[in-house]
């Protein structure tokens, strides 16, 4: 099983970009979906993107399509999430995970990354 790591949050003016990272130990890795959930305060948890476990498959939620690319580096067990054109709504608390199946249910989670995005 992974162990999932994020990092890259922190404070951007609305229009600015960010580049969120979700490191991972363990050896199977590659064997891993990984997608990238966020909260914001007072809201239930959304679905931002995912990516499949060779990089070939990535969907994302239609509020950050357009804007946010899902990408990762088997090499390295890192999934990066570029957010670009950030909005205020795009305020929240970042997490990774990992899961079996792309659509499906995501069982290993990360700690997350606090994003803030400000006029």
């Amino acid at each position: 099983q992974v162990q999932l790591v994020e990092s890259g949050g922190g404070l951007v003016q609305a229009g600015g970009s960010l580049r969120l990272s979700c490191a991972a130990s363990g050896r199977l890795f590659s064997t891993y979906n990984i997608g990238w959930f966020r909260q914001a305060p007072g809201k239930e948890r959304e679905f931002v993107a995912a990516v499949s476990m060779t990089g070939s498959i990535t969907y994302y939620a239609n509020s950050v399509k357009g804007r946010f690319t899902i990408s990762r580096d088997n090499a390295n067990s890192t999934v990066y999430l570029q957010m670009n054109s950030l909005k205020l709504e795009d305020t929240a608390l970042y997490y990774c995970a990992a899961g079996r199946q792309l659509r499906g249910q995501y069982n290993v989670w990360g700690q997350g990354t606090q994003v803030t995005v400000s006029l």
